[in-house]
């Protein structure tokens, strides 16, 4: 049992460390080929790593590197991190923050295009991508982020707004040094950004599941939602078709639980009837699987 379990993490650290090498890649190519080439300001520490780059450049004519800017930024977000959110979140995501530092200062730039609607576009999106490959193996990109979950997880705070308020302060000192039509068109790469994250991080979304089942298998049915550290509200009822009773049971899931979850319900009743809602908002305790 020991042996599965260290195979089990070893396999768990080289997938965690092959996609964040990836995901980084991804980040500081599209950094020198979209960002700069765009002259654009993107969200958090990053952007405010390129407003200083900019700055420096403009005003004083120094070209400085990227990554120790950014890594003196993420310094005190880390610790926070490292105290609050936990030990292994945090080392994963300061892997991600010192390889995107590295490869940004080493990789080429590409000449892709000079339009820059598409610049921002595409630059958001892929920026999104690499985004969605770190929250797949629940780490994160650094920055602000880190003081989001943070303050999230275990102060109860929603800290999102008070990072989106940031990011339009940000904006705003770049229109004024810079000219507004790069501001906006930075808002079009972050809002880019954000979409391609919300379609593709499943655990940031919640669904509500509405089993229709019989009373002999409705046992089965609890014990495999409670197994997702979920639990349920059960609703006796009777079935119109035939008259016989039945029983609804009512459970919000995170969205990425809902395809092995529905598969295991069909295995405890094969005659079980599944509606998946989609769920805006959750207002109380639900449980959220540990980062760490």
């Amino acid at each position: 049992m020991t042996t599965d379990n260290q195979q089990a993490r070893l396999k768990e650290f080289i997938i965690r460390v092959g996609v964040i090498t990836l995901a980084s890649l991804i980040v500081a190519v599209n950094l020198k080929s979209f960002v700069a080439a765009g002259d654009l300001f993107p969200g958090g520490f990053t952007g405010i790593t390129r407003l200083i780059q900019r700055c420096a450049l403009e005003f004083a004519g120094v070209e400085l590197p990227f990554g120790p800017i950014n890594l003196a930024l993420n310094a005190l977000p880390a610790l926070i991190s490292y105290k609050l959110v936990g030990k292994r979140f945090t080392l994963y995501s300061c892997l991600s923050i010192v390889l995107t530092s590295v490869f940004t200062d080493m990789v080429p730039a590409l000449d892709i295009t000079e339009d820059i609607l598409l610049i921002s576009i595409f630059g958001g999106m892929i920026t999104g991508f690499a985004c969605s490959l770190y929250l797949g193996v629940r780490v994160t990109s650094g920055g602000t982020d880190f003081i989001a979950i943070a303050l999230s997880e275990r102060k109860n705070v929603d800290a999102w707004s008070y990072i989106f308020c940031g990011n339009v302060v940000l904006l705003f000192i770049a229109g004024l040094l810079f000219g507004w039509d790069r501001a906006l068109y930075s808002i079009l790469y972050q809002y880019a950004c954000t979409q391609v994250i919300k379609t593709l991080d499943p655990d940031g979304r919640r669904a509500t599941l509405l089993i229709i089942t019989g009373r002999e298998s409705a046992g089965g049915v609890c014990a495999q939602i409670q197994d997702t550290n979920h639990t349920a509200t059960l609703i006796e009822g009777v079935g119109l078709y035939n008259g016989d009773p039945c029983v609804l049971i009512y459970s919000v899931v995170s969205d990425s639980e809902v395809r092995v979850l529905a598969r295991k319900i069909r295995h405890s009743d094969p005659k079980a009837f599944v509606n998946v809602l989609r769920t805006e908002r959750v207002v109380g305790k639900f449980y959220r699987r540990p980062r760490d």
